[in-house]
This record gives C-alpha cells, sequence and structure tokens, in this order.
C-alpha cells in the first residue's frame, strides 16, 4: 500500500510554527511535513505531491522582496488548480490572496489581540465554523487582504471587513490567527513586547489584556478551529 501523503505546511519564521494545527493533525493521525523556508528549504515544485498545503504566519509582510514568495505563489496556484486544498494563517492567508491576484495593502486598522469576527452567512457557519454565527480569535497584523476572483467572503469585523474567505469550496485564507497556543501566545508578547500597547484600545490589546482568561481564550478557540481545521481536511488527497 502506498504511503498517504504528507500535509506541507510552510514556516516563515521560527516563532511561528505550525503549533494547535499540528497537534489537531497529530491527534488524527494525519502525516505533516514542515517545509522551513526560515532556514532556507526550497520551495517544493508540484503540490501533488502532498495531501494539502498549509501556510503559517509571520513577521514579515507580502509586500517584501522574499527570495521564496515567487514559487510559493506558483506552487500556490497549481494546488488551487489542482485541487489540493490550502489554508493560510494570517500572512498565509495575504500569500494565497495576492498568488491569486488579489490585492495586500495596509490595514485599515491594525488589530493585535482576542477580538471578535462575524461569520458571514448561514453556508459558512454550518460548513466551516460548526454552526457558530461570531467567535472571538487571536489577531496581530498590520496588512490586510482583498478577495481573489471567485473568492467567497467568511469571516468579517467592524476594523478589517475581509477576515476570511473560501475558494473553491476547499481552500481557506484568514486574516486571524485560529491556531494559537499558551506558548505561541507567550513567544509572540515576549517577541513582540515593543508593538503591544502599554492600555489597550479597541483594537490593540496589552499584554495584560491579551494574558487575561488565557487558558479559557485558547481552549474556546481551539474549538473553532477543530471545527474549521476538520471540514478543511475533508479534501484532503490520499
Amino acid at each position: 500500500m502506498a504511503k498517504a501523503r504528507p500535509v506541507a505546511i510552510f514556516r516563515f519564521s521560527r516563532t511561528e510554527g505550525p503549533a494547535y494545527f499540528a497537534e489537531w493533525l497529530d491527534a488524527r493521525g494525519i502525516e505533516w511535513q514542515l517545509v522551513a523556508l526560515d532556514e532556507g528549504t526550497p520551495v517544493p515544485v508540484d503540490p501533488r505531491a502532498f495531501a494539502g498545503i498549509a501556510m503559517m504566519g509571520g513577521p514579515m509582510s507580502v509586500n517584501d522582496a522574499l527570495p521564496w514568495k515567487a514559487p510559493l505563489s506558483s506552487l500556490l496556484r497549481a494546488a488551487v488548480d489542482s485541487e489540493v486544498p490550502v489554508i493560510g494563517h494570517c500572512l498565509g492567508g495575504q500569500l494565497l490572496a495576492q498568488a491569486l491576484g488579489a490585492g495586500v495593502t495596509r490595514a485599515p486598522v491594525g488589530e493585535i489581540g482576542w477580538l471578535d469576527v462575524d461569520v458571514c452567512g448561514s453556508a459558512a457557519e454550518r460548513e466551516w465554523f460548526g454552526g457558530r454565527a461570531a467567535f472571538r480569535t487571536f489577531q496581530w497584523h498590520y496588512d490586510a487582504f482583498a478577495l481573489p476572483a471567485g473568492a467567497v467572503r467568511v469571516l468579517t469585523n467592524g476594523f478589517n471587513a475581509n477576515q476570511g474567505y473560501v475558494v473553491g469550496g476547499r481552500h481557506i485564507g484568514l486574516q486571524c490567527h485560529v491556531e494559537m497556543t499558551h506558548e505561541l501566545t507567550e513567544t509572540w508578547l515576549a517577541t513582540g513586547a515593543k508593538e503591544l500597547p502599554a492600555t489597550s484600545t479597541a483594537a490593540t490589546q496589552s499584554a495584560a489584556d491579551i494574558r487575561r482568561d488565557l487558558a479559557h481564550r485558547i481552549e474556546s478557540l481551539h474549538a473553532v478551529a477543530a471545527d474549521l481545521y476538520a471540514r478543511w481536511a475533508q479534501g484532503l488527497r490520499p
């Protein structure tokens, strides 16, 4: 029997690994392979070597001169054409949008911390988000994506209208971070300390407010992520 294809997980920064996404895959016996672009690992050429493609976050902008951006964009377009499911978290969602021809620009409002998003419509609620009409998620971004041609918006909020989109019923780009764990949160609070306000505003939270009720917030977010990942995984290639 042929070995199952792994999910390729693209990492762009050592501080932004797969976290709960990898935990979810491991718990279900789904093989995955880390593609550490931050360590110089080359971008694979053929998306059909993988069951699916996942991209995590990163501190860079998709509009920076990144040496791996062109080959990754080609891989993503080929994945969509080949119906290899793609999921992008924050930077990953921006990279997928850009690869499919959409613009990524400075966000109307930068967002940091635990913020609410609304699910767009009953179909998205039912198919991708476990029946939820809204949920609280984690944000840390300064750029925002436009919707690629043919994409359906599935998440929004009052700060940035495009918080999530689906392409072709199987590929999803997120502006938010549903992959958070306690360890990942603390890593970002340490490495991004200079970006945090001393006092929270509507869209950016202090370290103290991000840590408030952290265990419960992460547990609730894992429930959302588990439903989202389960829907995405339905399209994985054997």
